[in-house]
């Protein structure tokens, strides 16, 4: 009988998972149906279960076996077909599920030892704004489909950028939708009713795009 597994398990959570790239494929594949879906479907000798499985996923991974592919100070040992081979596994459609892709350099001095950031309470509070936002509006920005996503203020600025984005860097439907997610949630965060070209920008930046 099948039983839960951990994308099960970690329903209405964070499924973190490290060391993404050395996942077997077959895993990682498996995971495009629950990430969109929202649930995990086992068929198995004629039994038919349906598992709840609606997650925040999020993954870090080295951009080849050896960690330093593009690193300005040590050089990567890694031969330019197993960089390929390693980063194939991430398969496009796997990757257009994913909102948010930053890459993290090596950090540099001043980040060490400069002055700090944001607090964690001042960031919480700009959080607690925009997810009140969000509510007032009656939906969290995770579950806005198209149709209602095409009913909130844009800028003409900011539909002409998504549109160019479209047409020049080949952006999916379901890419279309989750940048436009995005951008929604730093409008929000900045406090603003109307998405700016700036915030579209900065949403297409996370998809490397």
């Amino acid at each position: 009988m099948p039983v839960p597994g951990e994308v099960s398990l970690a329903h209405r959570g964070v499924l973190f998972l490290d060391e993404f790239g050395e996942f077997p494929l077959p895993v990682l594949e498996a995971l495009r149906q629950p990430v969109e879906a929202g649930n995990v479907a086992i068929a198995r000798k004629g039994i038919s279960v349906t598992f709840p499985a609606d997650i925040q996923l999020i993954a870090a991974t080295n951009p080849c076996p050896c960690g330093f592919s593009g690193d300005p100070v040590k050089p990567c040992r890694c031969s330019p077909r197993s960089v390929e081979r390693y980063r194939r596994k991430l398969s496009g459609p796997l990757i257009d599920r994913f909102d948010l892709r930053v890459i993290v350099g090596r950090p540099e001095r001043g980040g060490l030892i400069g002055p700090r950031g944001e607090s964690s309470a001042v960031v919480r509070r700009r959080v607690e704004l925009a997810r009140g936002a969000q509510l007032e509006r009656g939906y969290l920005n995770r579950s806005l489909d198209r149709a209602h996503l095409d009913e909130l203020p844009w800028g003409s600025e900011a539909v002409r950028l998504l549109q160019a984005a479209v047409e020049r860097f080949a952006v999916t439907g379901r890419g279309y939708d989750r940048v436009r997610r995005v951008a929604r949630t730093i409008a929000d965060l900045a406090g603003v009713d109307v998405v700016r070209e700036a915030h579209a920008a900065e949403a297409l930046s996370f998809r490397g795009e």
